[in-house]
């Protein structure tokens, strides 16, 4: 399973974009990239704050042949995102229920994950927003970003290769076994 990209200057979030092109084409698996984005959305309908230079993609696929729990789902994809900021940061990263990834209690991480409807088939949409070059301050959440804690530029683009790997391997793991 290979996720075709998409990618985009700017535009309103990455996880609508992903929506509306499971919508309006045949794709069954796609990776959405934006420089930046406009209306990022996170968990219970929060914003997204997104500076330009950090990190928002969205993948989709097909739920088919697929029996996970959508908790299941969202920790796994958690837990492969952490891989690879873990290979940038090689101390602790902490998954949080049910979607952050925070190092020393401030958060790099959100991750967004839909499930829609088109015809009889059910597709994830999975939105991951990763702090790379600047972090938002909120009052009463502190957060943070991966150049500050490495002090070393981050190729955005290389860690966008790197999450379309890990996905597309992991996809193909777990639609083999369940088929087995």
């Amino acid at each position: 399973m290979k996720f075709k990209i998409l990618r985009f200057k700017r535009i309103k979030s990455t996880n609508d974009t992903a929506i509306r092109v499971v919508k309006s084409s045949n794709l069954k698996y796609g990776m959405i990239i934006a420089e930046s984005q406009s209306n990022g959305r996170g968990q219970y309908g929060r914003k997204w704050i997104s500076f330009k230079g950090n990190l928002f993609v969205s993948f989709f696929y097909n739920l088919e042949n697929m029996d996970l729990t959508i908790t299941k789902i969202t920790k796994l994809n958690c837990m492969l995102v952490k891989k690879i900021i873990s290979k940038y940061y090689k101390k602790r990263v902490v998954y949080k229920k049910p979607n952050d990834l925070l190092i020393k209690g401030k958060k790099i991480c959100g991750i967004l994950q839909e499930i829609i409807n088109k015809q009889n088939e059910k597709f994830l949409i999975l939105g991951i927003g990763i702090n790379l070059i600047k972090n938002p301050v909120i009052s009463n959440y502190p957060t943070t970003n991966l150049n500050d804690l490495i002090n070393k530029k981050i190729s955005k683009k290389y860690i966008e290769i790197e999450l379309k790997k890990i996905f597309e391997k992991n996809l193909k793991i777990y639609k083999h076994k369940k088929n087995k």
